[in-house]
């Protein structure tokens, strides 16, 4: 079941009470998701060419980012729906796939990933 870009920003306002920031124009509908405390981003949700995570195909894809244990990295990628991070650092970041991932598993990582930077 693909999860939309909608209802990742409305689920994120809801449980952080965080509104996504736009901060690119030339990537208008990228959204960074900051923690309220300290302003560290803690996901960036995109709208990228599956060739970008290594999947074949020009197909445009929802990808949300977000921030993990790099201890626990490897075993994530081997999860289907996640991939090395698009355009971060492929040691702290994976990218999720709306297309292929569980719903549960995307938000049990995004709350990892908001206290992985909560006190930073």
């Amino acid at each position: 079941m693909t999860i939309s870009a909608d209802s990742v920003i409305k689920q994120i306002a809801q449980k952080y009470q965080i509104q996504p920031e736009y901060l690119w124009k030339q990537f208008p509908q990228y959204a960074v998701f900051r923690h309220i405390k300290n302003r560290k981003w803690f996901a960036i949700l995109m709208n990228i060419s599956a060739e970008k995570i290594g999947l074949n195909g020009s197909e445009i894809l929802w990808v949300l980012n977000v921030k993990a244990a790099p201890e626990m990295i490897g075993a994530l990628r081997m999860i289907k729906g996640i991939y090395p991070a698009y355009h971060m650092n492929k040691t702290h970041w994976v990218s999720l796939n709306l297309t292929e991932i569980d719903e549960k598993l995307l938000w049990e990582l995004v709350a990892e990933s908001f206290g992985l930077i909560e006190n930073k």
